[in-house]
């Protein structure tokens, strides 16, 4: 996933700035295509932030799990708010680097919300993690694991 985010900068929710290298290093990532606008984003982010809580504060040791979260609202204010507002502890690429097109448009992205599951250099692992998520729950996340040939003792 470092490839991915190489040389950009990510925020964490208090504004500050995150290294993706040191971030995002020997995990599975989420990259989560969202906006405030959009009603099923509404719907799905709280369970988004249930999952990843469950996986990132709720494991010992925590999961090798990160989401970074892409946002297709209108301007920077309406996406800070529903970070805020919604969005579990994870990362975010700010609204103003336009690098969030050519993501959308490296992953296919034609509609929101859409949850994508990759490895560290960016390949994709599943296009489907929001449905799965949803149908398999904690479950889910062994299986990229597994395909991110990633080895822990996660006990979900």
């Amino acid at each position: 996933m470092v490839d991915v985010f190489v040389g950009r900068t990510l925020l964490n929710k208090d504004g500050d700035f995150v290294d993706p290298e040191e971030a995002l290093r020997n995990k599975v990532v989420g990259i989560y295509f969202s906006a405030g606008w959009c009603p099923p984003c509404r719907d799905f982010t709280p369970i988004l932030c249930d999952f990843y809580t469950e996986l990132t504060e709720e494991q010992d040791p925590p999961a090798q799990f990160e989401i970074v979260f892409i946002s297709s609202d209108k301007s920077t204010e309406d996406m800070v708010e529903y970070y805020h507002d919604m969005h579990g502890d994870w990362l975010a690429l700010p609204w103003t680097d336009e690098y969030r097109h050519e993501l959308k448009e490296r992953y296919k992205i034609t509609a929101v919300p859409k949850l994508v599951i990759v490895k560290e250099n960016g390949d994709v692992i599943t296009d489907k993690g929001r449905k799965q998520i949803r149908d398999r729950g904690l479950a889910c996340f062994r299986s990229w694991l597994e395909a991110a040939e990633i080895f822990e003792n996660f006990k979900g």
